[in-house]
Protein backbone atom coordinates (compact mmCIF):
# COMPACT_ATOMS: atom_id res chain seq x y z
CA UNK A 1 0.00 0.00 0.00
CA UNK A 2 1.49 3.20 -1.05
CA UNK A 3 1.27 6.73 -0.16
CA UNK A 4 1.39 9.98 -1.89
CA UNK A 5 1.91 12.24 1.15
CA UNK A 6 5.78 13.38 1.93
CA UNK A 7 7.83 13.19 4.87
CA UNK A 8 7.85 16.12 7.04
CA UNK A 9 9.57 17.20 10.10
CA UNK A 10 8.94 16.59 13.56
CA UNK A 11 7.12 18.87 15.56
CA UNK A 12 6.72 19.02 19.23
CA UNK A 13 6.31 15.40 20.70
CA UNK A 14 4.32 17.05 23.46
CA UNK A 15 1.49 18.22 20.82
CA UNK A 16 1.72 16.01 17.30
CA UNK A 17 4.04 13.33 15.68
CA UNK A 18 4.23 14.22 11.91
CA UNK A 19 2.57 11.97 8.66
CA UNK A 20 4.10 10.68 6.03
CA UNK A 21 2.73 7.38 5.26
CA UNK A 22 -0.42 4.82 4.81
CA UNK A 23 -1.60 2.67 7.11
CA UNK A 24 -4.33 0.97 9.50
CA UNK A 25 -7.17 0.38 12.00
CA UNK A 26 -7.87 -1.99 14.24
CA UNK A 27 -10.04 -5.33 14.88
CA UNK A 28 -10.79 -6.33 18.78
CA UNK A 29 -7.75 -7.08 20.67
CA UNK A 30 -6.74 -10.86 21.85
CA UNK A 31 -7.01 -12.25 25.04
CA UNK A 32 -4.61 -14.53 26.32
CA UNK A 33 -4.60 -14.78 30.71
CA UNK A 34 -7.06 -13.42 33.23
CA UNK A 35 -7.20 -9.49 32.70
CA UNK A 36 -4.74 -7.74 34.69
CA UNK A 37 -5.87 -5.69 38.00
CA UNK A 38 -4.74 -1.81 37.69
CA UNK A 39 -3.40 0.18 40.65
CA UNK A 40 -3.52 4.43 40.33
CA UNK A 41 -0.10 5.94 39.51
CA UNK A 42 0.99 9.28 39.63
CA UNK A 43 -0.43 12.00 37.02
CA UNK A 44 -3.64 9.41 37.00
CA UNK A 45 -2.24 6.58 34.98
CA UNK A 46 -1.83 2.78 35.97
CA UNK A 47 1.38 0.60 36.72
CA UNK A 48 1.50 -2.51 34.45
CA UNK A 49 3.90 -4.78 34.93
CA UNK A 50 4.50 -9.08 32.83
CA UNK A 51 3.19 -12.02 34.86
CA UNK A 52 6.72 -12.35 36.33
CA UNK A 53 6.86 -8.98 37.57
CA UNK A 54 9.20 -7.85 34.71
CA UNK A 55 8.53 -4.20 33.01
CA UNK A 56 6.25 -4.51 30.04
CA UNK A 57 7.95 -5.30 26.91
CA UNK A 58 8.01 -2.78 23.70
CA UNK A 59 9.02 -3.19 20.26
CA UNK A 60 9.07 -0.26 18.12
CA UNK A 61 8.94 -0.69 14.25
CA UNK A 62 9.53 2.97 12.59
CA UNK A 63 12.88 3.62 9.98
CA UNK A 64 12.49 7.28 10.72
CA UNK A 65 15.18 7.36 14.00
CA UNK A 66 14.20 10.45 15.50
CA UNK A 67 10.37 9.37 15.64
CA UNK A 68 11.56 6.05 16.55
CA UNK A 69 13.60 7.38 19.80
CA UNK A 70 11.06 9.86 21.14
CA UNK A 71 8.41 7.19 20.94
CA UNK A 72 11.27 4.93 22.22
CA UNK A 73 11.77 7.41 25.18
CA UNK A 74 7.67 8.06 25.99
CA UNK A 75 7.76 4.27 26.90
CA UNK A 76 10.69 4.07 28.58
CA UNK A 77 9.29 6.87 31.05
CA UNK A 78 6.23 4.66 31.58
CA UNK A 79 8.80 2.14 33.14
CA UNK A 80 8.44 -0.04 29.97
CA UNK A 81 10.98 -1.93 28.02
CA UNK A 82 11.50 -0.70 24.90
CA UNK A 83 13.36 -2.21 21.77
CA UNK A 84 13.65 -0.91 18.28
CA UNK A 85 13.73 -2.03 14.73
CA UNK A 86 14.20 0.10 11.36
CA UNK A 87 12.78 -2.36 8.80
CA UNK A 88 10.63 -5.45 8.43
CA UNK A 89 13.54 -8.29 8.58
CA UNK A 90 14.79 -6.61 11.43
CA UNK A 91 11.26 -6.64 13.51
CA UNK A 92 11.06 -10.09 12.83
CA UNK A 93 13.65 -10.65 14.52
CA UNK A 94 13.25 -8.36 17.53
CA UNK A 95 10.34 -9.86 17.98
CA UNK A 96 11.85 -13.48 17.95
CA UNK A 97 14.46 -12.45 20.45
CA UNK A 98 12.66 -10.24 22.67
CA UNK A 99 9.07 -11.56 22.96
CA UNK A 100 7.11 -8.37 23.18
CA UNK A 101 3.90 -7.75 24.46
CA UNK A 102 2.72 -4.87 22.19
CA UNK A 103 3.93 -3.55 18.86
CA UNK A 104 4.15 -0.30 17.44
CA UNK A 105 3.96 -0.88 13.35
CA UNK A 106 4.95 1.57 10.70
CA UNK A 107 2.77 1.00 7.86
CA UNK A 108 5.01 1.59 5.21
CA UNK A 109 8.87 0.50 5.61
CA UNK A 110 11.82 1.09 3.37
CA UNK A 111 11.83 -2.96 2.41
CA UNK A 112 8.27 -4.27 2.78
CA UNK A 113 4.60 -2.87 4.56
CA UNK A 114 3.34 -3.25 7.62
CA UNK A 115 0.63 -5.45 6.63
CA UNK A 116 3.29 -8.17 5.24
CA UNK A 117 5.49 -7.54 8.44
CA UNK A 118 2.21 -8.32 10.69
CA UNK A 119 2.75 -11.65 9.14
CA UNK A 120 5.77 -12.50 10.26
CA UNK A 121 5.28 -11.07 13.65
CA UNK A 122 2.05 -13.52 14.14
CA UNK A 123 3.84 -16.19 12.98
CA UNK A 124 6.24 -15.89 15.84
CA UNK A 125 3.83 -14.39 18.52
CA UNK A 126 0.57 -15.28 17.32
CA UNK A 127 -1.03 -13.12 20.09
CA UNK A 128 1.15 -9.77 20.21
CA UNK A 129 -1.38 -6.64 20.00
CA UNK A 130 -0.29 -4.52 16.89
CA UNK A 131 -0.61 -0.98 17.20
CA UNK A 132 -0.64 0.37 13.78
CA UNK A 133 1.06 3.98 12.26
CA UNK A 134 -0.28 5.63 9.49
CA UNK A 135 -0.10 8.43 7.46
CA UNK A 136 -3.86 8.58 6.23
CA UNK A 137 -7.59 8.39 7.87
CA UNK A 138 -8.87 6.71 4.68
CA UNK A 139 -11.73 4.29 4.77
CA UNK A 140 -9.67 2.40 2.48
CA UNK A 141 -6.33 2.46 4.73
CA UNK A 142 -8.97 0.86 7.70
CA UNK A 143 -9.88 -1.99 5.65
CA UNK A 144 -6.75 -2.92 4.61
CA UNK A 145 -5.52 -2.68 8.30
CA UNK A 146 -8.32 -4.52 9.75
CA UNK A 147 -8.12 -7.40 7.13
CA UNK A 148 -4.15 -7.75 7.70
CA UNK A 149 -5.05 -8.14 11.87
CA UNK A 150 -4.16 -5.21 13.30
CA UNK A 151 -5.33 -4.34 16.67
CA UNK A 152 -5.23 -0.81 16.61
CA UNK A 153 -4.42 2.46 14.53
CA UNK A 154 -3.03 5.84 15.04
CA UNK A 155 -2.94 8.21 12.42
CA UNK A 156 -0.25 11.21 11.88
CA UNK A 157 0.24 13.89 13.13
CA UNK A 158 -0.39 12.09 16.43
CA UNK A 159 0.42 13.12 20.26
CA UNK A 160 2.59 10.79 22.68
CA UNK A 161 0.16 10.76 25.26
CA UNK A 162 -2.28 9.24 22.62
CA UNK A 163 -0.02 6.43 22.02
CA UNK A 164 0.55 5.58 25.42
CA UNK A 165 -2.89 5.67 25.81
CA UNK A 166 -3.97 3.14 23.28
CA UNK A 167 -1.35 1.06 24.12
CA UNK A 168 -2.21 0.94 27.44
CA UNK A 169 -5.78 -0.43 26.20
CA UNK A 170 -4.28 -2.81 24.37
CA UNK A 171 -2.10 -4.29 27.09
CA UNK A 172 -4.79 -4.54 29.30
CA UNK A 173 -7.44 -6.33 27.17
CA UNK A 174 -5.06 -8.12 26.25
CA UNK A 175 -4.06 -9.77 29.46
CA UNK A 176 -0.58 -9.83 29.29
CA UNK A 177 0.02 -7.54 32.07
CA UNK A 178 -0.55 -7.32 35.85
CA UNK A 179 -0.90 -4.72 39.10
CA UNK A 180 2.00 -3.43 40.56
CA UNK A 181 1.47 -2.81 44.14
CA UNK A 182 3.67 -0.05 44.80
CA UNK A 183 5.10 2.30 42.73
CA UNK A 184 9.22 2.65 43.92
CA UNK A 185 11.97 3.02 41.67
CA UNK A 186 15.95 2.61 43.06
CA UNK A 187 18.96 3.39 41.90
CA UNK A 188 21.86 2.80 43.73
CA UNK A 189 21.24 3.67 47.07
CA UNK A 190 18.50 6.15 46.32
CA UNK A 191 14.81 5.29 46.51
CA UNK A 192 11.83 7.40 44.81
CA UNK A 193 8.29 6.27 45.90
CA UNK A 194 5.63 7.21 43.14
CA UNK A 195 2.66 6.81 45.18
CA UNK A 196 3.91 8.85 48.44
CA UNK A 197 6.40 10.95 46.76
CA UNK A 198 8.79 9.96 49.45
CA UNK A 199 12.90 10.10 48.28
CA UNK A 200 15.50 9.10 50.39
CA UNK A 201 19.27 8.32 49.93
CA UNK A 202 21.03 5.57 52.49
CA UNK A 203 17.84 5.70 54.21
CA UNK A 204 17.95 9.22 55.00
CA UNK A 205 14.67 11.08 53.76
CA UNK A 206 14.91 13.63 51.00
CA UNK A 207 12.88 16.61 50.80
CA UNK A 208 11.96 17.70 47.17
CA UNK A 209 9.18 20.74 45.42
CA UNK A 210 6.91 19.14 43.02
CA UNK A 211 9.27 20.03 40.47
CA UNK A 212 12.45 18.50 41.49
CA UNK A 213 10.41 15.27 42.28
CA UNK A 214 9.26 14.71 38.79
CA UNK A 215 12.85 15.79 37.58
CA UNK A 216 14.24 13.15 39.60
CA UNK A 217 11.49 10.94 39.10
CA UNK A 218 12.34 11.12 34.91
CA UNK A 219 16.04 10.52 35.23
CA UNK A 220 15.54 7.38 37.68
CA UNK A 221 13.22 6.43 34.89
CA UNK A 222 16.04 6.10 32.59
CA UNK A 223 19.13 5.26 35.13
CA UNK A 224 22.50 5.05 33.03
CA UNK A 225 20.66 6.95 29.65
CA UNK A 226 22.02 10.41 29.08
CA UNK A 227 18.80 13.10 28.83
CA UNK A 228 19.07 16.00 26.55
CA UNK A 229 18.00 19.27 27.74
CA UNK A 230 14.85 19.38 25.36
CA UNK A 231 13.79 15.97 26.59
CA UNK A 232 13.57 16.75 29.92
CA UNK A 233 12.08 20.23 29.09
CA UNK A 234 9.86 18.38 27.29
CA UNK A 235 8.65 15.79 29.83
CA UNK A 236 9.32 17.50 33.03
CA UNK A 237 8.06 21.01 32.00
CA UNK A 238 6.23 20.61 28.94
CA UNK A 239 7.54 23.65 27.39
CA UNK A 240 6.03 25.94 29.71
CA UNK A 241 9.47 27.96 29.94
CA UNK A 242 9.55 28.67 26.65
CA UNK A 243 12.10 25.78 25.75
CA UNK A 244 14.82 27.59 28.18
CA UNK A 245 17.47 25.45 28.62
CA UNK A 246 18.45 27.35 31.54
CA UNK A 247 15.64 26.35 34.04
CA UNK A 248 17.16 22.61 33.48
CA UNK A 249 20.58 23.31 34.44
CA UNK A 250 18.73 25.13 37.58
CA UNK A 251 17.01 22.38 38.71
CA UNK A 252 20.06 19.85 38.11
CA UNK A 253 22.00 22.24 40.62
CA UNK A 254 19.12 22.16 43.48
CA UNK A 255 18.94 18.03 42.86
CA UNK A 256 22.32 17.89 43.18
CA UNK A 257 22.53 20.06 46.27
CA UNK A 258 19.99 17.68 48.10
CA UNK A 259 20.54 14.17 46.86
CA UNK A 260 24.76 14.47 46.53
CA UNK A 261 25.95 16.48 48.98
CA UNK A 262 28.07 15.08 50.80
CA UNK A 263 27.63 11.94 49.14
CA UNK A 264 29.22 9.88 46.29
CA UNK A 265 27.70 11.98 43.07
CA UNK A 266 25.19 10.47 41.26
CA UNK A 267 23.88 13.14 38.40
CA UNK A 268 26.48 13.67 36.18
CA UNK A 269 27.22 16.05 32.92
CA UNK A 270 27.34 14.81 29.48
CA UNK A 271 28.87 18.29 28.21
CA UNK A 272 26.76 18.65 24.95
CA UNK A 273 24.26 15.58 25.41
CA UNK A 274 22.51 16.46 28.74
CA UNK A 275 22.46 14.21 32.34
CA UNK A 276 22.31 11.17 33.42
CA UNK A 277 21.91 9.41 37.19
CA UNK A 278 23.96 6.02 38.35
CA UNK A 279 24.45 4.66 41.20
CA UNK A 280 27.11 6.71 43.37
CA UNK A 281 30.76 4.70 43.08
Amino acid sequence: MTTTSPRTPMTSPRTTMPSHRAAAPSTSPRTTTAPPRTTASPQGRTELLRADRSPVRVLVVDDEAPLAELLSMALRYEGWEVRSAGDGAGAVRMARDFRPDVVILDVMLPDTDGFAVLGGLRRELAEVPVLFLTARDAVEDRIAGLTAGGDDYVTKPFSLEEVVARLRGLIRRSGTATARSGSTLTVGDLVLDEDSHEVSRGGTSIHLTATEFELLRFLMRNPKRVLSKAQILDRVWNYDFGGQANVVELYISYLRKKIDAGRSPMIHTRRGAGYLIKPGE
